[in-house]
């Protein structure tokens, strides 16, 4: 395992990623959504975006830092939706690395455009290095949400079952098909006490709970989301995921929201959970 401090804010790794319907069909599926436009593919569910973004901010990721790394928190700004026949240009580079008292933090931006240069997206990922420590801090943060130290007053709840095979569904439809997700085996090698639900698999459940309740059944509403993974989301008989939301101080431009997520123990899986919608 090695850092490279020097790509730091250099250069972007680039990405280019056709979308097209029968993609957004395989998503919407695979997270068992019910907007009728998603799982037509007419649009595609907000956290779709984190797709065509997967392999170019891996690679920004292990420019910087080769060995093994959680998805530890995402901060997803949409600007618009994506719609079927879009090509989306993404550049993604790591700006920051943070020592943490478990490991080292690596925080990677995103942006991606369509073809005609319409901003889409933006994306803050941080992922974990548990147990690797670099030898110092470099470059920034993501900027702050207000999820972060909120007072968490949450009104509803909304219990969403995971299916048996619902990792193994969704690694085809997204493209990440880390084995630790579905693979008893693989998971046990990296210490884990079994398959583990993807990270993006999680937010697009939470995501549905904003849609259907904050924005009215229409996505395209959603203009932030962003959260902490902060416990194992295990794959296993009966699993769920429970969707805690409540709200937040707004503007006249947007509805905030704070949320959280626990599985069916009660156990918290998300955190720091902050949603902005349009008004």
């Amino acid at each position: 395992m090695t850092w490279a401090f020097d790509r730091v804010g250099g250069q972007a790794e680039i990405g280019i990623f056709g979308v097209d319907k029968q993609q957004i069909v395989a998503f919407a599926r695979s997270t068992n959504d019910t907007v009728l436009s998603h799982v037509e593919g007419v649009l595609a569910p907000p956290v779709f975006a984190v797709v065509p973004t997967l392999d170019v901010i891996g690679r920004a990721r292990r420019a910087v830092f080769d060995g093994f790394a959680f998805h530890g928190e995402h901060d997803l700004i949409l600007h618009r939706a994506i719609e079927p026949d879009t090509t989306v240009l993404t550049e993604a580079r790591v700006i920051g690395v943070q020592r943490r008292s478990i490991g080292t933090v690596v925080v990677t931006h995103a942006i991606m455009k369509d073809q005609r240069e319409n901003l889409i997206a933006e994306h803050f990922q941080y992922s974990l290095a548990k147990g690797a420590f670099a030898d110092q801090d470099c470059g920034r943060m993501a900027p702050a949400h207000g999820g972060v130290g909120a007072k968490h007053q949450f009104a509803t709840t909304l219990i969403y079952p995971l299916d048996p095979d619902q990792t193994l569904r969704f690694a085809e439809a997204s493209g990440d098909r880390s084995p630790y997700t579905f693979d008893a085996v693989a998971a046990k090698a990296l210490g884990l006490p079994g398959p583990i639900v993807h990270g993006i698999c999680t937010m697009a459940f939470v995501s549905r709970a904003l849609v259907d309740l904050c924005c009215g059944g229409d996505s395209r509403r959603l203009r932030r989301l962003a959260m902490r993974f902060s416990g194992l989301l295990l794959i296993e008989p009966g699993q769920t995921i429970s969707v805690r939301l409540g709200p937040a101080a707004s503007t006249l431009q947007a509805k905030n929201y704070v949320f959280e997520a626990v599985d069916r123990a009660g156990t918290r899986i998300v955190s720091n959970g902050w949603a902005e919608v349009a008004a």
